[in-house]
């Protein structure tokens, strides 16, 4: 009896473009007898395939139980066709119109494979440093328009030779149809030159290697910007780049060879290993070993270590057997975007670096290293870039996705990240970093002009930060007519509610550093209920004064001052000029300050709580970085959970108030009490008070479930010991894992706000 033939057309989307999609399709038809087509489409990819129904069946069935390894489906659509009569099956041109449904990937770390054929001496690969195929290369970075084919990115340039080009059209080959597909005789090339621009003869990888041995600085032109990179074992160098960066404490990322000599210095779990390996190859902050063996400059004060292993064929050319470790942090001046482009990095650059590595391939999208960490079961991310970006984040509401209207949440002016909300898929840029300078804001402008483009995005409706001087909010009020202005810490509950699925109301829990209250105040110890509409305001931190505004937010010692004179009168005073002896005229104008209310604003900060604290105990008195106080104080915290008995705290009313909290604290530490044991009881204070006003909240509205969302959740002691408390009196607690908990997450809140707000209007 003659088999049942059957035609299906299927169309899958989601990052299906640019992972090697259609060649496995295409070998899986073969392997099955079918004949049909695919193609990529502005839609996704689209299969027509026909044959018996039993192997049609098994077909469609096999694409999603294990596809590409760098493809992540998110709908499969198998509807019944008439047959066609193919006679073969093969892979078509590109058609149709980008419609956002396909997501291109992101930018993947050198597979197995190409990373043996740069060190076969055999192989026409060999130290390329360009070499991919379609498990692994640049994807985002390198990528202008969908769909994902080679004229639409910055490889359009390089005509594929004879070898490349057999590579590409061959069906067995796991080069076939990768788009940046090169080789040394066609490919983009390196070069080495002074900072004067004058050419480094001979072979880049050994002079590279040679002048980082010696303890220079190089600017290396990598996937998605500059790096600053010098030898990572060395001291001199690293103090040099801090002198010329003007980067005295805030830790170094640096790269090491191989995963055996990460675990030389640091510790690392299984699940850390497996971040370290993945394609997304992020830097991720580790413990590190006692005694630490790499130079104390790298991470003055902390207890961890930021590391990532190399993830394009360059960076692996660059090391050798004396040269296991090197600092790679961003290549920019302080303040202004990631150089991307050889001219800019030679301008801007010039007065850190000693040499460029520079290459001909053009970097479409700017993009930093992602920085995560693996904390409570899951990832944290302290920056969401390069590896994620422009993976979407997929939203239950039924709502949006049926939508026809594109939203956008502009962000804020620090850590800025900007969102696209379409068709059921959140798309949060890349960290942008600081925006409040002119190259900032065109760098922000540039990008959004580009995302919009790449996933075909036409946003009409806005939500940004209420902070009046915001140039996020700026550029939302100027370019989008209507655009709604969304407080910051209900944009913080909205974000964290949005990646966990959850609708209908919530406790939120938010802690951070700065953001802009709807009674003008600062706000940043807060307890709000509600959803993504609205919110209430249940508790918060008393309000104590911040003489000179951001100058108190740069001097932990200022911010501390102010809270012993206001909280203590003149016993606060004398207790401030006994931790801060030299400063007693200041001391004297911070009070006239305090006591006229002249140039101090309010704040109700977890943040300036956390620099309070650490001047207190003397751990840190000025923040050359931003968070630097409340980092360091936090790296003294535990690792296990444990609880001490806290200190005391008030609660009247919706105010906690701190004035037993800071007495006691400063008595201990004036007592000669161990700084490790004070700063146990202090962050266990804060776990008290923080489940004490969970469960007034629980009573009054019986709401069960608590978001953590805010910057001060990067402290893994509070992170761990609040979950646990929460936890065991039976609260559902959900935490950040896509987009980070501060200032780089809240973008998808506003866009979600503002969406449900509009939705209401309906």
């Amino acid at each position: 009896m003659a088999k049942e033939l059957i035609g299906k057309k299927i169309l899958v989307t989601g990052v299906v473009q640019g992972v090697g999609f259609r060649p496995f399709i295409f070998g899986l038809a073969r392997s099955l007898g079918l004949n049909g087509t695919v193609q990529n489409s502005g839609y996704g990819v689209l299969i027509l395939v026909e044959g018996p129904r039993e192997s049609v069946d098994k077909f469609s069935n096999e694409i999603c139980a294990r596809p590409p390894v760098l493809a992540s489906i998110s709908k499969c659509l198998v509807n019944e066709m008439p047959l066609q009569g193919f006679r073969e099956f093969r892979i078509e041109r590109t058609g149709g119109r980008v419609t956002g449904d396909s997501v291109v990937p992101p930018d993947a770390a050198t597979c197995r494979q190409c990373r043996s054929e740069i060190f076969d001496p055999a192989d026409r690969h060999y130290q390329y440093p360009f070499t991919n195929c379609t498990n692994c290369g640049p994807r985002f970075t390198i990528l202008k328009k969908l769909p994902y084919d080679r004229p639409w990115t910055s490889m359009a340039e390089f005509a594929m030779c004879g070898h490349c080009t057999g590579e590409y059209e061959d069906p067995g080959d796991r080069r076939f149809h990768a788009q940046p597909v090169a080789c040394p005789e066609c490919g983009p090339k390196v070069w080495l030159v002074d900072r004067a621009g004058r050419r480094i003869e001979g072979d880049w990888i050994a002079n590279a290697r040679r002048l980082l041995s010696g303890g220079q600085i190089i600017a290396i032109k990598s996937l998605g910007g500059f790096h600053l990179a010098c030898n990572g074992m060395d001291p001199l160098p690293i103090r040099i780049l801090r002198l010329r960066k003007g980067r005295p404490a805030k830790p170094l990322a640096v790269m090491c060879r191989d995963l055996d000599i990460v675990r030389e210095y640091c510790i690392v779990s299984p699940e850390e290993e497996s971040l370290l390996n993945s394609p997304s190859a992020p830097i991720v902050v580790l413990a590190k070993k006692n005694p630490f063996r790499l130079p104390d400059e790298l991470a003055p004060s902390l207890n961890s270590l930021g590391v990532m292993l190399p993830y394009t064929p360059l960076h692996l050319l660059l090391f050798k057997q004396d040269l296991n470790v090197l600092v790679m942090t961003s290549g920019n001046l302080t303040g202004l975007p990631l150089v991307a482009d050889n001219e800019r990095a030679m301008n801007e650059l010039k007065g850190i670096a000693d040499f460029f590595l520079l290459h001909n391939r053009d970097i479409v999208h700017r993009c930093d290293d992602s920085v995560v960490r693996f904390t409570c079961g899951d990832v944290q991310f302290f920056r969401r870039a390069r590896g994620y970006v422009p993976q979407p984040i997929e939203l239950s509401s039924e709502a949006l996705n049926a939508d026809v209207i594109d939203y956008i949440g502009t962000g804020g002016d620090m850590k800025n990240t900007f969102c696209l909300l379409r068709k059921g898929k959140a798309y949060v840029s890349q960290h942008f970093g600081s925006i409040d300078t002119v190259e900032g804001l065109d760098h922000y402008k540039q990008s959004l002009h580009k995302f919009c483009e790449l996933i075909g995005a036409r946003p009409a409706l806005a939500g940004y930060d209420l902070h009046p001087g915001f140039y996020s909010s700026a550029i939302a009020r100027s370019l989008f007519p209507g655009a709604t202005g969304i407080q910051h810490h209900h944009a913080h509950m909205a974000s964290c509610m949005a990646e966990n699925g959850l609708d209908g109301d919530v406790i939120g829990i938010i802690l951070d550093g700065t953001g802009y209250g709807t009674d003008g105040h600062i706000w940043g110890f807060e307890m709000i209920t509600g959803g993504y509409v609205d919110f209430s305001r249940e508790f918060h931190l008393e309000y104590l004064p911040l003489p000179g505004g951001d100058k108190a937010v740069r001097s932990p010692w200022l911010a501390a001052s102010a809270y012993l004179i206001s909280l203590l009168g003149q016993e606060g005073f004398e207790m401030a000029a006994t931790l801060f002896p030299g400063k007693s005229d200041q001391l004297e104008i911070i009070q006239k300050m305090v006591d006229r209310k002249i140039n101090s604003p309010l704040a109700s900060s977890c943040g300036r709580l956390f620099d309070a604290a650490s001047a207190i105990l003397n751990i840190c008195l000025e923040n050359s970085y931003e968070g630097q106080a409340a980092i360091e104080i936090g790296e003294l915290a535990p690792k296990a959970f444990n609880q001490l008995e806290p200190y005391a705290y008030e609660i009247t009313d919706d105010v906690i108030g701190i004035t037993p909290l800071v007495r006691a604290m400063v008595n201990d530490y004036l007592e000669k009490v161990s700084k490790t044991v004070i700063v146990k009881k202090f962050h266990d204070t804060l776990v008290k008070m923080i489940l004490d006003c969970a469960l007034k909240v629980r009573t009054k509205n019986s709401n069960n479930r608590v978001v953590l969302s805010g910057g001060c959740w990067h402290n893994n002691y509070l992170l761990t010991a609040a979950t646990r408390v929460l936890k065991d009196e039976e609260f559902n607690v959900f935490i950040h894992s896509k987009v980070p908990p501060g200032d780089g997450g809240i973008s998808l809140g506003q866009a979600m706000v503002i969406f449900h707000r509009q939705m209401l209007n309906f």
